[in-house]
């Protein structure tokens, strides 16, 4: 005679583990279907955020799938009330691991791809960390843990780590306001007030990396950073306005000297790489000097770092077009008066 509490059993497992088979089948099916018909979709948006978060979370949603298969398959089980309250607790800790392990692996990627590059890798790390530690905290949750009293004795400890690291943790702010205000970008050439030059390489928990021309990097602390003046040759525009001064002699034509620069800027700017190719030169005669008529030719340079091959293709096309229409930039000299001559003399 067979045991009718035997059967019972067999038949309570059997039906969870049909459950479960059947929850994790449909629901793999569901994934395939669904995860094509997303991918498919991601390709026709110009955005690579879509991109990412399929390529990061792909690996994570049949574990996930499977694990809530596991829910309703726990209370078909034949099994105690307390042990179906400690599975249940688990596969919903292990969910919650899995998302909070996506969600981080995410926002890594999202940072590392073209459309996040120019962001510092101090945003990275602090959204990585408040991922986890959300995370973590809704385990925790989950698992029964006070969260008010782990809390409370974190705030302690954290003010006392606080005071010990006092000026880390004002680089680590200093940091942040760099990366949330934003008057420095990853990518810009700035200037600091003791004169520094370079490309913002990163921003970092403790330091700021400027790349140097000459290809050297300088560590510059963050909260020194913060309260220094700074001059971004990027913002708001990274297009740099170029003035040039130059002088002739004072029995050259004017208006002739006029009409021959503006041609030669017209051409440096419209045929060099580095100019601003809509930008109009400008020319102002603004001063009787001592030895030459002064006057400002204002071009435009695509960037800061641009500048230099934009000043030395205009001075070498204007000497030589002033060479071939004769007109001359003086030398600087001092008239002397004397009672019945003139002296010339070099100044």
């Amino acid at each position: 005679m067979i045991d009718l509490s035997l059967v019972d059993l067999l038949d309570g497992w059997a039906i969870s583990l049909a459950i479960l088979l059947t929850g994790a089948v449909l629901g793999w099916l569901a994934k395939t279907l669904l995860f094509r018909h997303l991918r498919r979709l991601s390709r026709r948006t110009p955005t690579r955020t879509d991109d990412v978060l399929l390529d990061t979370t792909r690996g994570f949603w049949l574990p996930v799938i499977f694990l809530a298969a596991m829910l309703p398959a726990v209370r078909f089980a034949p099994i105690v009330p307390d042990h179906r309250f400690v599975v249940e607790r688990v596969v919903i800790a292990g969910v919650l691991l899995l998302v909070t392990l996506a969600a981080s692996r995410f926002v890594g990627a999202w940072f590392a791809t073209g459309e996040a590059t120019a962001r510092p890798s101090l945003l990275q790390k602090v959204t990585r960390t408040a991922v986890v530690v959300a995370g973590t905290l809704l385990i925790l949750d989950n698992a029964g843990i006070e969260i008010k009293t782990l809390l409370t004795a974190l705030g302690v400890g954290t003010l006392a780590v606080a005071l010990a690291l006092q000026p880390t943790l004002s680089n680590l702010f200093a940091g942040l306001h760099l990366s949330i205000s934003k008057p420095i970008r990853v990518g810009d050439f700035v200037e600091l007030e003791d004169g520094t030059q370079g490309f913002v390489e990163d921003i970092g928990w403790r330091s700021t990396r400027l790349r140097q021309t000459a290809n050297n990097l300088v560590m510059v602390p963050n909260a020194r950073l913060a309260d220094m003046r700074i001059s971004n040759y990027d913002r708001p525009d990274a297009a740099q306005v170029v003035t040039l001064r130059v002088g002739v002699a004072y029995d050259s034509d004017l208006r002739r000297v006029e009409r021959v620069a503006v041609e030669v800027a017209r051409g440096v700017q419209s045929e060099v790489p580095e100019a601003d190719a809509a930008h109009q030169p400008i020319l102002r005669f603004h001063t009787f000097g001592s030895s030459s008529i002064d006057f400002d030719v204002v071009l435009r340079a695509r960037s800061f770092v641009d500048r230099a091959a934009l000043i030395h293709e205009f001075l070498m096309r204007l000497k030589e077009r002033f060479d071939q229409e004769g007109i001359v930039i003086p030398l600087p000299q001092r008239v002397v008066q004397l009672p019945g001559r003139e002296l010339a003399q070099p100044e």
